[in-house]
C-alpha cells in the first residue's frame, strides 16, 4: 500500500532535521482507560485507603500520631498563607 504524501519521508536535509525535531518534542498521546476500568480501580483504592486509616491508627504510638497531626497542619496553614 502506498503511502500518503502527508507521510512522505523528505528527501532534504533541512527537512529531515525539522522532521526529527517535531517528532521528539510532541506530547505523547496517552492511552485512554475506559469508565469501567477506571470504576473499579477507584473502588480499590477508596477500599485500601478505608483499611490503611484504621491500620496505621491502631500501629502508630501516640506520640507519632501528634507528630503526623502537627506536620499535616503546618500544611495546611502554609498553603492558606500562599493564597492570602
Amino acid at each position: 500500500m502506498p503511502k500518503p504524501k502527508s507521510q512522505a519521508r523528505p528527501t532534504d536535509p533541512n527537512q529531515i532535521a525539522h522532521m526529527l525535531v517535531e517528532r521528539s518534542t510532541q506530547e505523547p498521546e496517552r492511552p485512554r482507560v475506559p469508565r469501567a476500568v477506571s470504576r473499579v480501580l477507584s473502588k480499590l483504592g477508596r477500599k485500601g485507603g478505608k483499611i490503611g486509616g484504621k491500620r496505621r491508627l491502631e500501629t502508630m504510638t501516640g506520640e507519632q500520631r501528634r507528630e503526623s497531626a502537627t506536620r499535616a497542619a503546618n500544611a495546611r496553614w502554609a498553603k492558606a498563607r500562599q493564597n492570602a
